[in-house]
């Protein structure tokens, strides 16, 4: 895999600021600060997706999300934490090393992100969910 910007942090070659650490993972600020207290949680066994994420790795991200979050809960005390991961391009993933942005909600938000969740409920019936609810597990492996 290509050394990315997240493994030259990981590595001590970018500086960044720390968060949290563990021997699997490596939390630290966003650079962008959508909001206050934005997070981004990696690995530090680099893989540029979800689909390519093996499992120990995720087991390792699943464990230290509620640690990373409750500690921001602790220090801001926002009123909603969204945590967000994209993969590939199209889903607007800029950076090919699998992370998690955990960004704080407030409700008097002054810093102008604007979360908007628009949803096709009205559009697609339950026969059409029951389908494709049934393609999807038709490939669970």
């Amino acid at each position: 895999m290509t050394k990315t910007i997240f493994s030259k942090i990981i590595n001590g070659d970018i500086p960044s600021f720390k968060v949290y650490e563990n021997d699997y993972v490596y939390a630290f600020l966003d650079i962008s600060q959508v909001s206050k207290g934005h997070t981004l949680l990696i690995p530090k066994k680099p893989s540029p997706n979800i689909y390519e994420t093996d499992a120990e790795t995720m087991k390792h991200i699943g464990e230290a999300l509620p640690v990373v979050a409750n500690a921001i809960k602790k220090t801001f005390n926002p009123d909603g934490l969204n945590i967000i991961q994209n993969n590939g391009e199209y889903a607007s993933q800029s950076v090919f090393h699998i992370h998690f942005h955990l960004i704080p909600r407030y409700e008097n938000d002054i810093d102008g992100f604007g979360y908007q969740w628009e949803t096709n409920e009205s559009r697609i019936d339950d026969a059409q969910k029951a389908d494709i609810a049934a393609q999807i597990a038709s490939n669970i492996e």
